[in-house]
């Protein structure tokens, strides 16, 4: 396993030095292993771990390429992962959640521009005052989406995505078994989109670690 990780570690600091670019072909097999000092065996089982983890594009007759490298390409891995949880892992997502989204969610309010805000407000006017529960959790997955996007760092807004894909299901159990769920998370996702409005970083940041948290505590206690 050590000599796999050293080929994957060479050929990792070659795209991260520039050597390698998303999209380029890799050498021929037995050149590339020649140039980094492996084993063609080493270098195989490293190209094999690096295309799970969609950093590399194996093309059968063809060769193997770098992948785009797009962040939402190289987050499917974590997803997929994630995908799987049990309702414990599903709390720690929630927690790394209550950890990141303040965050994204402060500079969004720095940076979301009036047509974003606008979508906002007509998204939570779309759901009513009495929406079912499956209205309220993907408007509440498009909610988080785009208050993501604001903050402008493609990195940021995938690996929420991905970590709110692996709540869903909590957040269904949440508002079937906790009566007032429904009410407090439109009320909590209007101060957020007041404070958005208001470009009040601070208070936007508090009342999405507010709102986090809210579900992290619920969902600490059922468990």
């Amino acid at each position: 396993m050590a000599v796999t990780d050293e080929a994957i570690g060479k050929i990792k600091e070659m795209i991260l030095s520039g050597a390698l670019r998303p999209g380029d072909r890799l050498p021929k097999e037995a050149d590339l292993a020649a140039e980094l000092g492996l084993s063609r065996n080493s270098l195989r089982e490293a190209v094999k771990a690096l295309s799970l983890l969609n950093v590399l594009d194996v093309r059968q007759g063809d060769g193997t390429y770098v992948s785009s490298l797009e962040p939402h390409l190289l987050l499917e891995a974590v997803s997929f992962v994630l995908d799987f949880h049990r309702d414990d892992q599903a709390l720690q997502a929630l927690k790394v959640r209550g950890i990141l989204e303040p965050a994204a969610t402060g500079l969004a309010a720095e940076r979301i521009e009036d047509g974003a805000l606008a979508e906002l407000r007509e998204l939570l006017d779309s759901l009513g005052d009495k929406p079912s529960l499956e209205e309220l959790v993907a408007n509440d997955l498009e909610f988080h989406r785009r208050i993501a996007r604001a903050s402008d760092i493609p990195l940021l807004c995938s690996l929420l995505d991905s970590l709110s894909a692996a709540t869903v299901r909590a957040r269904v159990w949440r508002g079937i078994t906790e009566e007032a769920a429904v009410a407090r998370t439109l009320a909590e996702h209007r101060a957020i989109l007041d404070a958005l409005t208001e470009h009040d970083a601070k208070t936007a940041e508090a009342w999405a670690t507010i709102h986090i948290a809210n579900v992290v505590r619920w969902l600490d206690t059922a468990l």
